[in-house]
């Protein structure tokens, strides 16, 4: 079995960690010390695809595999374990459960907009 990455997990991987790097470790312990919450990161996960990496392409997602969400998973805990907890509830208990159950008029009403970050 073959367990070296992808080019598309390790580019995954890489745009994760510079987000978290760039975005939140130079920031995180000030937001903390003062319980400080900025939702403006979530938009810019949003915007990256990385709320989306797992969710098909026809709904506004990037259709990456599990290996991916993983990564990015990982590179988030490196900087910040409440931005993976966000991550993790928001792909997994969310946009998955609505992927595989909902109708496709809830998946164009609420997957999409998930998966692009908008919701």
């Amino acid at each position: 079995m073959d367990f070296k990455l992808t080019d598309e997990q390790i580019q995954v991987r890489d745009m994760v960690r510079e987000f978290a790097e760039s975005e939140v470790a130079p920031y995180i312990q000030e937001w903390e010390a003062k319980g400080e919450f900025h939702p403006e990161i979530l938009r810019k996960m949003g915007e990256l695809g990385v709320l989306g990496l797992p969710i098909p392409e026809r709904y506004g997602g990037g259709g990456f595999d599990y290996v991916s969400l993983a990564l990015a998973c990982e590179e988030l805990e490196r900087v910040d374990t409440f931005l993976r907890v966000i991550m993790s509830v928001h792909v997994g208990l969310n946009s998955l459960a609505m992927h595989q159950w909902a109708s496709e008029e809830q998946k164009q009403r609420w997957l999409r907009p998930q998966a692009e970050g908008t919701k």
